[in-house]
């Protein structure tokens, strides 16, 4: 037997049958065959690993930037924590693992330079405004490769698309495992972003709300066990009702979105960090009009997206996708003044 049917036979055997199972999947926009060894979520999870664009992540920002240390967040390490706390709900519920840590890796490969500042700009900049998941399924199904994109499954293009928003009324996900990615995408970076503030001096535990803290826990550890363990009780019990959905159960929700709107108010947009946040728009923005105004600036397979799909688009592929480091160096090149005379 190939190894590929023994792994879909044992995802038979140890799933629940609400899970998404690789040998159902709807397939790719291209199809191709089925790999011996892997199954199809095990393949794209590796696609995404192994693409330029996953590597990126680890020089864009999280929320702090520029950091002089390297024990704060990035957007690639806030990655690895969404997937491995995905991974923990997946397998307390039964789901499947392999789709998980696929949607968890790529979720936020579309992500500008500068954390949500760089989303900001490019929102307000652009004719159809800009969102990072609606990018993260462009860049993996458009960008990548030189354009050939990375001809990802179905089920994992879904839960990348759908795993922004913390409405509920927001659009889900249609597998569970996409859902999951949605809620452990907001454990992680409340929860870690709390950590960071704490550490840069920029916030203290006792400022928190006590009454958050009396009801997720007083620990960062203890708060992501109550969430992670919340959530999935909380999803087998919607299960066992015949209502297969992914959530938190309403008192830890509500608590979870207070938490949330306590570090949109005091951190994320703040006035403590909100110089640097000035700066960091000042820069795209100035980066953004430079190659608009002369796109035949930019490398050669960003000039074929404007000939095919116009200058906007273009343009926004190529900021998207540049680096915290690589948008500055760009922007000192095109606009500080050298030594030209010694």
């Amino acid at each position: 037997m190939i190894i590929r049917e023994k792994i879909q036979n044992n995802e038979r055997k140890v799933l629940i049958p609400y899970a998404a199972f690789s040998a159902s999947t709807k397939g790719r926009h291209l199809e191709e065959e089925d790999d011996e060894i892997r199954t199809p979520y095990m393949v794209d999870r590796d696609r995404i690993i192994h693409s330029k664009s996953f590597r990126r992540l680890k020089h864009k920002t999280q929320v702090y930037i520029k950091t002089s240390s390297d024990h704060y967040r990035t957007r690639l390490t806030h990655t690895l924590e969404v997937a491995q706390i995905a991974k923990t709900i997946g397998k307390g519920v039964g789901l499947n693992e392999d789709l998980i840590e696929a949607i968890a890796l790529g979720h936020d490969i579309g992500h500008v330079a500068f954390a949500h500042n760089g989303e900001e700009v490019l929102n307000k900049l652009l004719p159809g405004g800009f969102k990072h998941n609606v990018n993260s399924v462009r860049v993996l199904t458009r960008i990548e490769k030189q354009g050939k994109g990375l001809n990802l499954t179905s089920e994992v293009l879904d839960g990348i698309l759908y795993h922004s928003g913390f409405s509920t009324s927001a659009k889900k996900s249609y597998t569970l495992e996409g859902q999951v990615v949605k809620y452990s995408d907001k454990i992680a970076y409340v929860n870690h972003d709390i950590d960071d503030s704490i550490r840069a001096g920029l916030l203290k535990e006792a400022e928190i709300p006590i009454e958050l803290l009396k009801t997720l826990g007083e620990s960062h550890s203890t708060r992501i066990d109550t969430l992670v363990k919340n959530c999935i009780y909380s999803t087998l019990k919607n299960i066992d009702s015949n209502k297969p959905e992914v959530t938190l159960s309403s008192d830890i929700e509500k608590t979870l979105s207070e938490l949330r709107n306590f570090m949109f108010e005091n951190i994320y947009k703040g006035v403590i960090l909100q110089e640097e946040r000035n700066k960091a728009r000042f820069v795209l923005e100035q980066v953004f009009i430079h190659f608009y105004n002369h796109p035949e600036n930019m490398p050669e397979f960003y000039r074929t997206i404007v000939d095919k799909e116009g200058l906007y688009q273009g343009v926004a592929d190529y900021i998207a996708g540049m680096s915290d480091d690589y948008c500055l160096a760009t922007f000192n090149k095109i606009y500080v003044p050298k030594f030209v005379i010694y």
